[in-house]
């Protein structure tokens, strides 16, 4: 027992560094003008849905059933009987549970990039965890929520998790609209290093995510951990192939992506598949959600930072997958999918959950989006503001000081000269062995 309180917990803390790492992979895809509204955004979400959550969300999700639909928000209101209760049932469940729902919430803002104002987001933040993420986790993972009772499989919240968050940018993206000047103007990420740090951290984070969702340092753990890893490997190895084959180079944005694009897909299945299901979603979701990327152009789509085409789409792979490729050999309290001699199914019930979450998320998102718009006047900074950079519009701050290089030109040419190997007269005495 104290074993398994001390993976949970530890697992909860891992599950927690996921979203600042989230917030460094958003942030280095942002322009320069833009990154600490994008780390703002992140954080903010963990204070918000934090608060939200010990106070009515963990009812809301895994309180005493009510029709199937919600758990009882007032069973335990502010943790309410839960402290100094059984560790699995009470604290440790509460805190790992929690982490999950900061994490969906902060995945929503990449599609929103540059453009909507802070007291804005926190608003949807608030309103779409409340209406949107803490019943659909009760239909998910609750005893007597109806996906739960249906028998679809969720292990670590391709659903309840990603393709809920997925949807949710899907609508918030079409409310808001485009940014100004995209497609147009490039809109490059302006730190690669930082993309591929946040990506290191989302992956060393997600063992928690996944291992720790068998609430036990058991051989489940251990699948979802290996499982995890496999995946996470094929996806990154199919994202840069269909690089390499469409244009020519493998870039590190692709590497980081489809390192993200393997853990989503992976993330429901991770506990029902073997090594060679693994493999199939992690290339499958590297393949499918790159090809993606490049339909939000066609379609006029401007989700920023490619939410929707890696976690709605990378969701949608993992979860419908485990209807081809899970099986009862590696958990027996799992289904076999179709090529394991299960037949269809297991797939049906996969797909009634996937598209249900998917089509609440999106039609209330939506609706939430133009109640939050209505409230903001838009829900969007100023043309003026977006121009010289939500960073300062909204938080009077930049991410990169240059004051002192501004007033120091002189020092600037010295540098450069230095570089080029030209070295002024007046620097000859400093800068000479």
């Amino acid at each position: 027992m104290e074993g398994n309180t001390a993976w949970l917990l530890t697992s909860a803390a891992l599950v927690l560094l996921m979203t600042p790492g989230l917030a460094f992979f958003y942030g280095g895809m942002v322009r320069t003008k833009s990154v600490l509204n994008m780390l703002m955004m992140c954080f903010g979400a963990i204070g918000l849905i934090g608060v939200l959550w010990v106070i009515y969300g963990f009812s809301m999700a895994f309180g005493p059933d009510k029709g199937s639909i919600v758990g009882d928000p007032f069973e335990y209101i502010g943790l309410s009987g839960l402290m100094g209760g059984e560790a699995l049932s009470g604290t440790a469940f509460v805190a790992f549970q929690g982490m999950f729902a900061v994490i969906t919430v902060a995945l929503i803002a990449g599609a929103i990039a540059d453009r909507v104002r802070f007291g804005a987001w926190l608003l949807f933040a608030g309103l779409w965890a409340t209406i949107v993420y803490f019943p659909v986790a009760h239909w998910v993972w609750a005893e007597g929520g109806w996906i739960y009772d249906l028998g679809v499989e969720d292990f670590a919240g391709g659903t309840a998790v990603h393709i809920n968050a997925g949807a949710a940018a899907l609508g918030l993206a079409l409310v808001l609209g485009k940014r100004a000047g995209w497609p147009k103007e490039p809109m490059k990420p302006h730190n690669l290093p930082l993309v591929m740090l946040g990506a290191g951290l989302l992956w060393f984070g997600w063992f928690g995510f996944n291992a720790g969702s068998a609430l036990a340092a058991d051989n489940i753990a251990g699948t979802a951990f290996i499982n995890t890893f496999t995946a996470t490997c094929a996806g990154m190895l199919g994202w840069l192939l269909l690089e390499r084959v469409r244009d020519g180079k493998p870039t590190s944005l692709g590497a980081a992506s489809g390192v993200v694009a393997g853990l989503v897909a992976i993330t429901p299945a991770c506990a029902f598949v073997d090594t060679w299901g693994a493999l199939a979603i992690g290339v499958i979701a590297g393949v499918v959600c790159a090809l993606a990327v490049s339909i939000k152009y066609r379609l006029g789509l401007d989700d920023s930072l490619d939410v929707v085409a890696v976690h709605l789409i990378g969701g949608l792979i993992g979860t419908l997958m485990i209807g081809f490729v899970g099986t009862s050999g590696v958990n027996d309290g799992g289904a076999d999918g179709l090529f394991y001699g299960g037949g269809l199914t297991q797939l049906g019930k996969q797909a009634v959950g996937a598209f249900s979450v998917m089509i609440y998320s999106l039609v209330v998102a939506t609706i939430l989006g133009l109640i939050v718009k209505a409230v903001f006047r838009g829900g969007r900074i100023s043309a003026e503001a977006e121009a010289v950079g939500i960073d300062e519009a909204e938080h009077a701050e930049a991410a990169y000081e240059f004051s002192g290089l501004r007033s120091g030109s002189s020092s600037i040419t010295n540098a450069a000269n230095a570089l080029a190997g030209k070295v002024p007269a007046s620097a000859k005495g400093r800068l000479t062995p």
